[in-house]
């Protein structure tokens, strides 16, 4: 069996416009932004958001005019009880790199039907709202701090 590295990114899409990219899970049935695991340990930080980018919503986060950013954040939080089995033994927290993805207004989203069944652009409070994560939620506000866009994450790529 091969199992999860516990280090993964999050993934804010959203819009100029301060809409955000929200995802439901099929598993689940929760909302979320992208998020997803490293496949290997040595992989980039942003080949895994690139990777999970285009996995879950067709989005290639190089196409020309996209501004991919590593907010420079981590969260490290335990692993939910559900999905333990996924990690190996002994494994009970995980590292999560926060990014963003600015796109244009009416980009289209095509939706891996094996990890998420429906999308929607939400306002950056609705989606804060509606995500089943609490980093999830606490990385979507951060696009509410005046400024925070244009400034976010001395990295792009």
């Amino acid at each position: 069996m091969s199992y999860k590295i516990p280090q993964s990114v999050l993934v804010v899409i959203h819009t100029q416009a301060q809409e955000v990219l929200v995802i439901r899970r099929v598993d689940m049935g929760t909302w979320q932004s992208v998020t997803g695991s490293k496949d290997y340990l040595s992989e980039d930080w942003v080949d895994t958001a690139q990777r999970e980018v285009l996995e879950e919503t067709g989005i290639d986060a190089n196409a020309p005019g996209l501004a991919l950013r590593d907010w420079g954040l981590e969260n490290h939080y335990e692993i939910y009880p559900a999905f333990l089995h996924r990690y190996a033994p002994g494994v009970t927290h995980n590292t999560e790199r926060v990014f963003g993805l600015k796109v244009a207004p009416g980009t289209p989203i095509v939706l891996n039907p094996r990890e998420h069944t429906q999308w929607q652009w939400l306002p950056i409070l609705e989606a804060a709202d509606v995500v089943f994560s609490p980093s999830n939620a606490e990385a979507i506000l951060m696009l509410n701090q005046p400024g925070f866009i244009q400034r976010s994450g001395m990295q792009p790529r």
